[in-house]
């Protein structure tokens, strides 16, 4: 079956765009064809910092004849619903529909429109310049005269069709000047001729022949692995980074991996400010020695071009920028460490954290009350605490976080052990961001926890208080991550804390700032609470049988509530229960709806007439107290085994007694028994809430 192969050749790709561009374009050629009746087996995107191409695989050669009977009006319809019945169906005139009668409905007209098949080629043809001038890009340019905006001037067009068997044809199409054809380039310096091609492995070996490496994949391989390779020849280890490795694979067509070095002397500067200066500033990887973990002075370079002199001007290049670069990181040291932390906190009262939220030493203020409160309820010290709240923002006005904002909380650390701060008040300065994301580690240590807890509640009721919630997707404060944190931080240090006395605190400290209370926080969390459960495979639906019930505010007891309900309801026990109650549920509810007021009230000994509702009444009374007793001992296994012992009555029960009996009085104590099943397998959860 034929093949197409498409390239669209510009000058250079920002790297951050060149993987969603190649995606972009499969996904709009191939629901263009498929939309316009051609299938095909398989299809597969690449992108090079200079162009973007597609192979599609196993391509009918086109479209199929269609034939579609669109039923209209009826005749004598009045003139506008003929008008838009031609319209929809593509007629002149109403004369060239057909009038077919129905015994029922009368006449009526049916446009019988008919598509004839289409070769590929010309569905190609017709739908390409579409997609390229209306490409989705980030950003976009014009040049010269033309009209056309693409990512960067687009310079030519490969476009080629055919079966493996056949010279391929070129699909002729043209767009503002450029026209297809089955030519393209190599590597700008290398190889910059043009050259023709024909399918995918004739296109992709050329290509390579002319020092271009089309899969983005491929040259990451190439360059971690010469990386890796360079650096166990000299006794160190690739310091990895996914990210800048995606970036260099965008920079690059023909990888060529170099190895550099910098003056020893820059090594007193932390690790990460000389991994992040040589990094932003030079696209450069570093090593690490493994005999002592910290970095050597060695450095990896990516080029483009295999250099004559082996890449020693390359390399010097680089040597002088990151030298200068590092020289200005160790002035930012060297100033920042003449001034203590707490001496920058005045600046702080002229950085604005937010216009509706005040400044960031305003925000200070509040973290330090906040993390005296949550200090004794977590286990840490509380002066510690309000020192790390203190000075947990004070890295912020240094010149090292000015020129790095990545660093900041690792900056505070640092600075604060050198000037001789506790060991837990440095640790928590930096730890107070986590987590932040699904893979970060949460704070262990009691003061970093108080001071993160503390972080995370002010930023939610802050952007409550001024109503700047998440709406749909849009979460631009970070907000469903800042509560996700505070919920891994409880439930991974297993700490019994109620929400809403947290919330109640945060709260406080917002109203004496001016800001009006949030008033439904609690409910956004036990969302993301939901959510985070979820993620680990517990069911939604106990989930939400659990938060029916009240008060359920305190983290680490709704999920332990959750895995107790959970593996009763795995039993037999708590699957015939389950049936049990909701039979019951469904007679309360006909029966209350009937009435139209809720059945309440005990039911009345007297009025139990039969073994088995006597049996019901006596089982609910002690089921009920066991239940209550396993609760008020946070013993949910003993909970659901009192629930348990309601199996058999219940099942009883229904086997043996006629709810809706014709005495009144009898059946109103029946509903009351039903009611009382109801209560008491709420002290659990609403069962009403799990499906089953």
């Amino acid at each position: 079956m034929p093949d197409l192969l498409l390239e669209l050749f510009s000058e250079e790709i920002p790297a951050r765009m060149q993987r969603r561009a190649a995606e972009d374009l499969k996904s709009l050629v191939t629901n263009a064809l498929v939309e316009a009746g051609v299938t095909y087996e398989g299809a597969k995107a690449f992108s090079t910092p200079r162009r973007l191409a597609l192979h599609i695989a196993g391509l009918t050669a086109g479209s199929k004849p269609t034939r579609e009977e669109r039923k209209g009006p009826r005749v004598g319809s009045p003139e506008k619903a003929l008008e838009g019945f031609l319209r929809g169906a593509g007629l002149a005139s109403i004369d060239e529909a057909q009038v077919v009668s129905d015994p029922k409905k009368g006449d009526f007209y049916v446009a019988v429109i008919e598509k004839p098949g289409r070769s590929t080629p010309d569905i190609v043809a017709e739908v390409m310049p579409g997609i390229i001038r209306g490409f989705p890009w980030p950003k976009s340019m014009r040049w010269g005269s033309g009209q056309l905006r693409w990512v960067r001037p687009l310079h030519s067009i490969v476009a080629t069709f055919g079966p493996e068997t056949e010279e391929p044809e070129v699909v002729p199409f043209e767009i503002d000047g450029i026209v297809s054809s089955n030519t393209t380039r190599g590597h700008r310096f290398m190889a910059p001729d043009a050259f023709e091609v024909r399918r995918l492995e004739d296109y992709a070996d050329k290509l390579e022949k002319a020092k271009v490496v089309l899969d983005a994949d491929r040259r990451k391989d190439i360059i971690v692995n010469d990386a890796r390779n360079r650096a166990m020849a000299l006794g160190l280890e690739l310091v990895e980074d996914e990210g800048l490795l995606e970036e260099v694979a965008g920079l690059v067509e023909w990888p060529v991996v170099l190895v550099g070095s910098f003056d020893e002397a820059f090594l007193e500067l932390p690790d990460e400010v000389i991994r992040l200066t040589i990094r932003a500033n030079q696209k450069c990887f570093v090593m690490r020695d493994p005999a002592t973990g910290r970095l050597s002075n060695r450095f990896v370079a990516v080029s483009n071009i295999v250099a004559s002199d082996g890449g020693a001007t390359i390399i010097a290049g680089n040597e002088k920028v990151i030298r200068a670069r590092l020289s200005d990181a160790r002035f930012f040291w060297e100033t920042d460490l003449k001034a203590p932390l707490e001496s920058r906190l005045p600046k702080l009262d002229s950085v604005v954290f937010h216009e509706k939220l005040g400044t960031q030493g305003a925000r200070v203020n509040r973290l330090e009350a906040l993390a005296r409160e949550i200090a004794p309820l977590v286990g840490a010290d509380v002066e510690k605490a309000a020192r790390a709240a203190r000075l947990a923002k004070a890295d912020l006005p240094t010149q090292m976080v000015y020129e790095f904002p990545e660093l900041q909380g690792q900056m505070g650390r640092t600075y604060a052990e050198l000037q001789g701060e506790d060991a837990s008040v440095a640790r928590a300065i930096e730890e107070h961001y986590k987590p932040q994301g699904p893979s970060d580690a949460v704070p262990t240590d009691p003061v970093a926890v108080a001071v993160a807890l503390a972080d995370k509640l002010d930023l939610l009721t802050g952007f409550w208080a001024i109503d700047e919630k998440p709406t749909g997707s849009k979460d631009p404060f970070a907000l469903r991550r800042a509560a996700l944190g505070v919920i891994r931080i409880v439930l991974e240090n297993g700490l019994r804390l109620r929400l809403s006395d947290l919330l109640a605190s945060a709260n406080a400290a917002m109203a004496e700032a001016g800001g009006e209370l949030g008033r439904d926080l609690l409910s956004f969390f036990a969302d993301r609470l939901k959510v985070h459960l979820r993620e680990q495979g517990a069911r939604h639906d106990l989930i939400d049988a659990v938060f029916a019930l009240e008060g359920q505010d305190d983290l680490l007891m709704v999920v332990r509530r959750v895995e107790a309900l959970g593996a009763f309801l795995a039993t037999e026990d708590g699957a015939n229960l389950l049936a049990g109650t909701k039979r019951g549920a469904n007679i309360l509810r006909a029966e209350e709806k009937k009435d139209g007021a809720a059945i309440s009230g005990a039911p009345h000994a007297d009025h139990l007439a039969e073994p088995a509702e006597i049996a019901l009444a006596a089982a609910i009374d002690t089921a009920r107290a066991e239940i209550r007793d396993a609760l008020s001992r946070e013993d949910f296994a003993g909970a659901m085994t009192a629930l348990a012992g309601l199996r058999a009555p219940v099942d009883k029960f229904f086997d043996d007694i006629l709810v809706n009996a014709e005495d009144a009085d009898l059946r109103l104590n029946r509903l009351r028994l039903l009611a009382e099943i109801r209560e008491a397998t709420r002290e659990v959860a609403d069962f009403s809430k799990i499906a089953g």
